[in-house]
């Protein structure tokens, strides 16, 4: 976990929100390991859930001042292709934000609802329900163990 562990609470957040934005790493083992070496539970939860939230706001953003023609140009994609793919972001919404805590494809999710400029405000609010509950799971399911 790079010892991010050892910084507590703050690298609770900072690993959170690293591992929402594209790079590989996973917040669940990091929040598990923290959230057990803690009594404050309510702080992890809040810790978690603002860094990964945050990270997912970034990567929405990112996502946001894409450009087709970058994407055409550098990784090769069909125009056909792209416009298949906003059809897919459109019949969903702003409701694929409540599954950009999932591992692998939440950061894509996260960084398409931008790419294809779907409802900032909207998405921002239901990116923080959706990984507010992810990590209410987890507290709960510690807290009962």
């Amino acid at each position: 976990m790079f010892g991010l562990e050892k910084l507590g609470l703050l690298g609770l957040f900072i690993g959170c929100f690293l591992a929402a934005t594209v790079l590989p790493f996973s917040s669940d083992a990091l929040y598990i390991a923290i959230l057990a070496a803690t009594d404050r539970p309510v702080a992890c939860l809040v810790a978690g859930t603002l860094g990964n939230w945050l990270g997912s706001v970034l990567t929405y953003w990112i996502g946001w001042i894409g450009k087709w023609e970058w994407i055409q140009k550098w990784f090769k994609v069909k125009e056909e292709t792209l416009v298949r793919q906003k059809a897919g972001i459109d019949r969903y919404g702003v409701w694929l934000a409540l599954l950009a805590w999932v591992p692998i494809i939440g950061d894509v999710i996260a960084i398409a609802l931008g790419f294809y400029k779907v409802r900032p405000v909207w998405t921002m609010v239901l990116l923080l329900v959706g990984k507010f509950l992810r990590f209410l799971v987890w507290t709960a399911g510690m807290q009962l163990i």
